[in-house]
């Protein structure tokens, strides 16, 4: 890594001491539904559903249970209910089939409703493996700071694998995704409270144009 990417980890580190997933979850099967709703929704939003849902569905078979009218009822507050509802289902069913939630990207990302991202942060969080996922936040923030400059998340996502070490891909997931989640946001950065100024690319380009 180059001095600078060291420097940026480093004070992300400070700044996010103990980062984790901020959606609840009590197996992977259950982060893999969360995940599947946090699509356009905030990880809030999706706490307060899949605190419900998982005490009707915390298991696949127990989701199949359940109508698609049902479990659209039950996550209709996280938006795109009707497909989201529609993934979650057939996603449980080839779960079934499988005999439990796959732990590799390339099989994840053949679950309904479950593209790179989600493949990622589910192999990363739930079955502790080596990823980057890319969402809008690290998307954002990556580039922001000059730690990658494609113009597609997975452009992104290999940047970041070339910056990064491996052994700290998961744990930069989180930094990025916080920092960008409460302080690097997209519409209003908080640039006064944020400790990375002197790294960020943003940052220069903003100050040399006075906004």
């Amino acid at each position: 890594m180059t001095e600078n990417t060291k420097a940026i980890i480093g004070l992300l580190e400070e700044e996010f001491p103990n980062p984790r997933s901020e959606l609840r979850f009590d197996s992977v099967y259950q982060l893999l539904v969360a995940v599947i709703l946090s699509a356009q929704c905030t990880d809030k939003r999706v706490n307060l559903v899949t605190e419900k849902l998982f005490q009707v569905a915390p298991t696949p078979q127990k989701m199949l249970l359940l109508s698609p009218e049902e479990l659209e009822e039950l996550i209709h507050s996280c938006g795109f209910f009707k497909m989201k509802a529609k993934h979650i289902l057939e996603a449980s069913a080839q779960i079934m089939a499988l005999g439990g939630v796959p732990s590799t990207q390339e099989e994840l990302a053949k679950l309904s409703g479950v593209g790179r991202k989600t493949a990622n942060v589910v192999y990363a969080v739930g079955f502790g493996g080596a990823a980057i996922a890319v969402d809008t936040h690290v998307f954002r923030v990556s580039r922001r700071l000059g730690l990658a400059a494609a113009n597609t998340p997975e452009g992104v996502e290999l940047q970041l694998q070339k910056a990064i070490d491996k052994d700290l891909w998961n744990v930069c997931h989180h930094y990025l995704l916080l920092h960008g989640r409460y302080v690097c946001r997209s519409q209003s950065p908080d640039c006064k409270a944020c400790k990375l100024t002197k790294y960020c690319a943003y940052y220069a380009e903003t100050s040399e144009k006075g906004v």
